[in-house]
Parts: structure tokens; sequence; C-alpha cells
């Protein structure tokens, strides 16, 4: 009877040892592997948990110091209605100009997600354009238009530096090209009817060289998507500078 006790107690005691408890059921996150012919290799999660973390400030940038604009407060110098209207109806074309220049990258290259470009927009110095001046609580007409138009020649560039970039885009880029610079210019004339335009009309600026077909098509993606966010803020902030 005793030694069917102690039996029956080693038994326990057995299981309890071989149970896996909750640190080792948890994945390591540099785990050592060794292969024939091989010293071993440390094979680490850590890249792929912080890869979202340096990809994650990329996809925020249109925010990046903005405040949302209080519809409360007029601004102090309201731009004119037909000038609203017809910087949105140039807006909206160029913005669906770059969807489908976007949509045909992602058809026929398939490069489809933007922010998994981030990284190699970063590295071929694709530049942000900004529009601090017109998203803060601070809006200013003068420094909001201005960037506005900086941001558009900036644009201009690039989709000039994309030119060649296969041959079924070459005309969607050009025309997309065309219809920026219409809009450049229309930010242009609103700015020397209200005569604060500056001496000389900003240059198109240091814009990247692509070396390959490939990274010209990665900046055909990242420049479209871009885009689309600038002209999106300035929609917004030119619709609340058009209020009475």
């Amino acid at each position: 009877m005793a030694s069917a006790t102690g039996k029956t107690r080693g038994l326990k005691n057995m299981e309890l040892k071989q149970r896996p408890g909750p640190l080792q059921d948890a994945q390591p996150l540099c785990t050592a592997r060794k292969g024939p012919g091989t010293s071993g290799s440390s094979i680490c999660l850590l890249p792929a948990l912080l890869l979202p973390l340096l990809l994650w400030p990329s996809t925020l940038w249109t925010g990046c110091g903005a405040a949302p604009l209080d519809p409360a407060r007029p601004p102090s110098v309201s731009l004119p209605h037909s000038f609203m209207l017809k910087s949105s109806e140039q807006a909206r074309r160029v913005q669906a100009e770059a969807m489908v220049m976007q949509e045909k990258l992602c058809a026929t290259h398939r490069l489809c997600h933007p922010e998994e470009l981030a990284l190699l927009g970063h590295s071929l110095g694709i530049p942000w354009a900004s529009l601090r001046s017109c998203s803060s609580r601070d809006l200013q007409l003068l420094g909001c238009l201005r960037q506005l138009q900086a941001g558009l020649m900036l644009y201009q560039g690039l989709l000039q530096a994309l030119a060649g970039i296969s041959p079924a885009l070459s005309s969607s880029v050009d025309l997309l090209r065309l219809d920026v610079a219409d809009f450049a210019t229309t930010v242009w004339q609103q700015m020397e009817d209200l005569g604060v335009a500056p001496a000389a009309q900003p240059t198109l600026g240091t814009v990247p060289a692509f070396t390959s077909a490939f990274q010209r098509q990665a900046g055909g993606v990242l420049v479209a998507s871009h885009l689309q966010d600038f002209l999106e803020l300035a929609l917004r902030a030119l619709r609340y500078l058009s209020r009475p």
C-alpha cells in the first residue's frame, strides 16, 4: 500500500515538472538554429516587430504639426468664391488623375501599397510638401497660399522626373503634370490679385534622379499617393478661407 502511494506521488511530480509554464510557452525574440556545416545562426523577431514602428510615422506625414480648423472662427481675410470653385474643380481633377495613375501602377507592376514603399521613398530622397500654414489654428492666408503654390511646383517637378516611367503611363504622367501646373498658375494669379505674390515665382527645385525603371515606378506610387493627400488638406483649408 505504501509502495503504491509512493508511485502515485512520483508520477504526479513528473507531470508537474513536464507541464509547460507561461515562460516555456512564450516564443523567444531570438532563437539559435544550427544547420549542417554551419556554426549556428540566430533568427530574431525584433526586426519584424520594429518594422511597423518604422513605417507608422510615414503614414501620418500629412497631419504632422496640423491642428483642426476652428469652424466657429471665421478667417480674417476671405478668398473669392469664384477662386474656390475653380481651384476645387482643378484639385478634384488632379486627385482623380493621380488615383488612376496609382491604380495602373498597382495593376501593371503590383506596387499597390504606398506604406510599404515609405522607407524606399526616404532613401530615394523624395521630398514632402508642407502645408503647415494651412493646417494650424493660426492659419494665415499669405502663408497658406504660398505653401500651396510651392507644393504644386514641387509635385510638378517630381512628375517631370518620372518621365519615361513606362510606355503605358507616359501620357497619364504628362497630363497630370500639366494639370498640376495649371492649378499652380491659378493659385499664383489669385496671389497677384490679392497683392501678396512674391517678386518671382518659385522654381521647380531639386528633385530626385530616378536611375532605374523600378525606382520610377515606386516613386510614381508615392508621388501619386502623397499628391492626393496634399490636395485633400489644401481643399479643406481653401474651403475655410472662402467662408464669408
